[in-house]
């Protein structure tokens, strides 16, 4: 999507997908694809860095803090081109391994950008802070869009899930909601015998059951930091 296009998302826009700009200065900045790479650090798990020499089955290689390191060979792991910095979807990575998964995410967190694809999955990073990326103007722009032709979000894997639900009728989508209801209205007893008994599952309050259910796995999720 162009400037233009992601325009529609209002000021949401800087928080879901890097400018035109961004990405021209990201594709021509210099990179030598055979000495940039990532080396462990005790610190920080893994830093940026350059090889400078090979021997030996030993690579040493001067890292993007100054300092002067030799590693063996197979714990160097190579980074990816400038083209990919911030990348939407990190399976499309060339080199994908943890440092690129890492460096991608904290890149992407340190410009708030807090929703990431990794292939069928979508990443999401606390941001421990109110975004502007959940108003009606946001949901009028994914509405009807493809995954594909708009930047990461929840409401895309919201969109998508329900028109999918539209288009595939006498898919059993109602009975099975249904009995997803009933099951989580059972489990709900059950943890709470002292107020209830299994036999009166069908009497819960199926709506706030599946609202609290919903609410509680996505409270539980891993916030990072």
């Amino acid at each position: 999507m162009t400037d233009a296009q992601m325009a529609d998302f209002g000021a949401a826009a800087q928080y879901l997908r890097k400018s035109e700009k961004e990405r021209l200065e990201a594709q021509t900045r210099p990179f030598d694809i055979r000495t940039e790479c990532f080396v462990p650090d005790d610190k920080e798990e893994f830093v940026k860095a350059k090889i400078v020499s090979r021997e030996g089955g030993k690579v040493t290689a001067e890292t993007e803090n100054g300092k002067t390191v030799t590693v063996k060979e197979d714990q160097v792991l190579q980074q990816n081109p400038p083209k990919f910095d911030k990348i939407e979807d990190m399976a499309m990575l060339t080199f994908l391994h943890e440092p690129a998964v890492l460096f991608n995410l904290k890149e992407r967190y340190a410009a708030w950008m807090i929703y990431t694809y990794s292939g069928l999955f979508c990443v999401t990073v606390n941001p421990y802070k109110w975004l502007p990326v959940y108003n009606a103007e946001v949901v009028a722009a994914y509405r009807g869009k493809k995954r594909s032709e708009a930047p990461p979000h929840i409401f895309s894997i919201s969109d998508n899930a329900y028109q999918y639900m539209l288009t595939e009728s006498g898919a059993g989508k109602t009975v099975n909601t249904k009995r997803v209801i009933q099951y989580f209205a059972s489990i709900a007893a059950i943890g709470d015998r002292g107020k209830k008994d299994n036999a009166n599952a069908n009497k819960v309050p199926w709506g706030s059951v599946l609202s609290q259910a919903l609410i509680s796995s996505s409270l539980r999720r891993r916030n990072w930091t």
